[in-house]
């Protein structure tokens, strides 16, 4: 029977609309949903690999145990009940910190991994938890933390109705936006340039983003903090400080001036490689516009400095007079609010990692220190992993030693459906049906978009029997491991669950919203809901106990101590080497799909003309990029897209077909570019990897 469903993707932030056009179990086609209020008819490749996915035939579809043998499929009752058995028995010998768990990305796009997950979590009662939030967002969870009071209060450019906007380390073209949901982007800057507006983009790339901005200027990697310092610099004493209606519950305005005083525009120019006049011209139009928003991300985050330059983004919008106003960053109200209660806040610092002495964030570590809680001995080391919907062997760096490590394990079970380069080393691995077989509602990225707007979707195809939801595994195992250890199992969550799936949960959060939305009109309207555009909410909205907000939080303004101390320090290195993201590639599992890899080979490392001339280097030739500890062999193509001193090597790549079964691994192996950075470089405020690799080395092959 054919049919026609509409739900958005889940594939990367964007949460596009999609049109799905199915007949029996097959999907015959996917379009762009034009009636969807946030995308508009936009939509990119990656949503075509939905039909990928749900034919693929390496996808797994029911537990498997590694033998001698091999992969070995065995019952849904011996996977889950091993895997409790092997767990629970693990902490009662070693103590309940000996399980370490990881969680992907992908979990955040996910209605049954953000809403049960926990209960699975807390059954386990791990310190050891780590996810991909260290390796690519925290510095801006870590500013909203202290500044706003919630951990996940995060700023979105209100992109529609902004004059001016300047973009720092981040290429929203390719990503769709990110930590602000925003499909249909080209479209949406193009407009600010055709009603008379600016889109200045800071980057040492020249992207697909900055090619159509009004303006673009090379950045020296790593040295945003000194520009955002300049900018600010500037704003205080030639513009003034003007925050509006701010004032009124902005804690710290007035002791700015002492704060940004060793870095005026001259001063920094020969860190940043940005001359002072266009410092001054950025600051000016900044203050001048009618409306203006200044937006940073991974490039900013994976930094030395990542935690501050975020901060700095936020104070730059407050001071002037850009925060919680039309055009300027503003935060969402949606209908399903996962800020509110019974949500926490988020915490910082309560324990520490046993090895590096790292605190925890939100219940997590860093991600860089997996690899020595599980190979370090002692008294809690990580002795069992888990994994859900990751493949940190591949995201977070020096992969090497984290798959070194994870041979070491007495027991590790991954939640997935792919075998890749993290799961091969899994005793068990419980694949969960995918996204198509599900409802839908996306929890994160009606949080993060640059309109109001809700969306659900009910599964489009019947689930297959001896399968299993994702959230039916979480519960599965929560259960037996709280019956084993005696712990409080969360029965509302348990139950409820269990007789109504993931719906009563959306149903819930919707009674608890700030909207008037009902979950029957949500049912009538499959295209989307729109709630309109961002609207001033402070300081109603802020999480902080005296309902302020904290422009200058300790922990930040001691930590400029360190780029003081550095600054005259700061020299060009010989070559910097920097990742970059592909449209086709948001995740390394999306490389088993043949639609996003049909084309060109896309692995390649991307030099400006003058380095390769001063390298004999001609375009096209394989070249060997190295650090100390690794290297990868890869061809050449010279572009002007790259500033002198800088190159670039795309990230998620880097698959190999020792023990895993991806379709595609032999013919895209590509390298992993996380390999090249050793792990012990991170923001020391965040715990975050910076992941821009200085003096790299490349030689002709």
């Amino acid at each position: 029977m054919k049919q026609t469903h509409y739900r958005n993707c889940n594939l990367c932030e964007a949460i596009c609309g999609l049109e799905i056009q199915t007949e029996n179990d097959s999907i015959k086609s996917i379009k762009a949903d034009d009636k969807n209020p946030l995308s508009r008819g936009h939509i990119c490749p990656k949503a075509f690999a939905l039909k990928d996915l749900h034919e693929d035939p390496d996808r797994l579809q029911h537990p498997v145990r590694k033998t001698d043998n091999g992969w070995q499929k065995i019952s849904w009752k011996e996977a889950l009940d091993e895997v409790a058995s092997k767990l629970c028995s693990i902490q009662e010998m070693y103590g309940q910190n000996a399980v370490g768990i990881y969680l992907g990305n992908p979990n955040v796009h996910n209605l049954g991994s953000m809403s049960i997950m926990p209960v699975l979590i807390k059954s386990i009662k791990t310190k050891n938890k780590f996810s991909a939030t260290s390796v690519d967002q925290l510095p801006h969870q870590f500013a909203a933390h202290f500044m706003f009071g919630h951990h996940f209060m995060i700023p979105i450019p209100d992109i529609d109705r902004t004059n001016y906007m300047l973009i720092l380390g981040a290429n929203p073209l390719v990503s769709n936006g990110s930590l602000m949901t925003v499909p249909d982007v080209r479209n949406r800057l193009n407009k600010i340039m055709n009603n008379g507006g600016k889109v200045v983009v800071i980057d040492p790339r020249k992207t697909e983003t900055a090619k159509i901005a009004s303006e673009h200027c090379f950045i020296q990697p790593g040295t945003d903090v000194y520009l955002l310092l300049s900018i600010l610099y500037q704003i205080i004493n030639v513009h003034g400080v003007s925050p509006g209606r701010l004032e009124e519950f902005t804690i710290g305005l007035d002791e700015l001036d002492s704060i940004v005083k060793p870095y005026s525009p001259e001063s920094t120019a020969h860190i940043t490689g940005i001359n002072a006049e266009n410092v001054k011209k950025i600051a000016a139009d900044l203050c001048n516009a009618e409306a203006a928003v200044c937006y940073g991300r991974i490039g900013v985050c994976t930094q030395e400095f990542g935690g501050l330059s975020h901060w700095l983004i936020n104070v730059i919008n407050i001071v002037t007079g850009n925060f919680d106003r039309e055009g300027g960053a503003m935060f969402t109200t949606p209908a399903v609010d996962i800020l509110q209660p019974p949500s926490s806040k988020g915490h910082f610092d309560l324990w520490r990692s046993r090895v590096k002495n790292l605190p925890e964030f939100g219940s997590e570590f860093p991600a860089v220190t997996i690899a020595d809680e599980i190979t370090t001995e002692g008294d809690g080391q990580i002795r069992a992993m888990m994994t859900i919907a990751g493949n940190p062997v591949l995201s977070v760096p020096n992969g090497g030693k984290l798959d070194s490590a994870l041979k070491s394990l007495d027991f590790m079970v991954s939640i997935d459906f792919y075998i890749n380069e993290t799961t091969k080393h899994a005793d068990i691995i419980l694949p969960p049906l995918h996204n198509l077989y599900s409802s839908h509602y996306d929890l994160i990225f009606h949080v993060l978009a640059v309109r109001n707007t809700a969306q659900y979707a009910k599964p489009i195809f019947k689930k297959p029997d001896d399968t299993k939801f994702d959230w039916e595994i979480y519960l599965d195992l929560a259960k037996r491991i709280s019956k084993k250890r005696k712990r409080p199992l969360n029965k509302m969550m348990y139950y409820m669950s269990r007789l109504f799936g993931t719906e009563w949960i959306i149903k819930a959060g919707l009674k608890r919203g700030s909207s008037s939305l009902s979950f029957k009109a949500l049912l009538k309207n499959p295209h989307g809901v729109d709630l309109g555009p961002l609207r001033p909410s402070l300081p109603e909205r802020l999480f902080t106990s005296d309902k302020k907000i904290h422009l200058l939080p300790d922990i930040l303004v001691k930590d400029l101590t360190r780029v003081h101390e550095t600054m005259s320090e700061r020299t060009i290195s010989k070559l910097t080497l920097i990742g970059r993201r592909q449209l086709r590639s948001n995740n390394s599992w999306m490389h088993n799909c043949a639609s996003l890899m049909s084309g060109r080979d896309r692995f390649n490392v991307l030099m400006n003309k003058e380095d390769a001339e001063k390298r004999q280097i001609q375009d096209g030739q394989h070249v060997r990029v190295s650090s100390p500890d690794f290297h990868i062999d890869l061809p050449v193509k010279i572009s002007d897209e790259m500033m002198p001193g800088v190159i670039s090597i795309p990230h998620g790549w880097g698959h190999n077909s020792d023990g895993i079964q991806l379709s595609t691994a032999s013919k895209y192996p590509g390298g992993n570019l996380n390999n090249l950075a050793n792990g012990e470089k991170i923001d020391m405020l965040t715990g975050t990897a910076d992941v821009h690799i200085r003096n790299i080395e490349i030689t002709l092959l």
